[in-house]
């Protein structure tokens, strides 16, 4: 989680927490290089069955937002907002929304996302992976 402090008075509200999904990086190609071709393809092997389930994947940050109502009169005119709410944010070039994720669901969607990353990661060693033994010729 880390912190976001970003106003957005066209929109009225203020973004202060975010849960962001993220892909861990690539095993080094050092690393994997020492390995032979055997230990290579178990490794693979071994990480494509740990894989979760994909329909678990859920795009997307988890973002905690205060708001302003915009009624005249109400606390949130003083500065004290409405929340905090949650929202998935999801990023697709250009476009970008959020969608209300429902404070019993919120927990749920940190779940899916957490699974996504680990899906991301496992499939970013087997690529590495896949890497090495194409570089060695060894790729079936």
């Amino acid at each position: 989680m880390s912190r976001v402090l970003t106003r957005f008075p066209d929109h009225g509200y203020l973004v202060c927490n975010s849960y962001t999904r993220s892909a861990d990086s690539m095993p080094a190609n050092s690393d994997l290089s020492s390995l032979s071709v055997r230990q290579l393809r178990a490794r693979r092997r071994r990480l494509a069955a740990s894989l979760a389930d994909p329909q678990a994947n859920l795009e997307g940050s988890l973002v905690s937002q205060l708001r302003r109502c915009g009624k005249e009169g109400c606390r949130c005119t003083q500065g004290e907002l409405h929340g905090p709410y949650v929202y998935l944010s999801i990023s697709r070039g250009a476009d970008r929304r959020l969608v209300y994720v429902p404070a019993d669901l919120a927990e749920a969607v940190r779940q899916h996302l957490t699974l996504s990353e680990q899906i991301e990661a496992s499939l970013a060693a087997i690529s590495a992976i896949n890497l090495e033994l194409l570089a060695r010729r060894q790729l079936d």
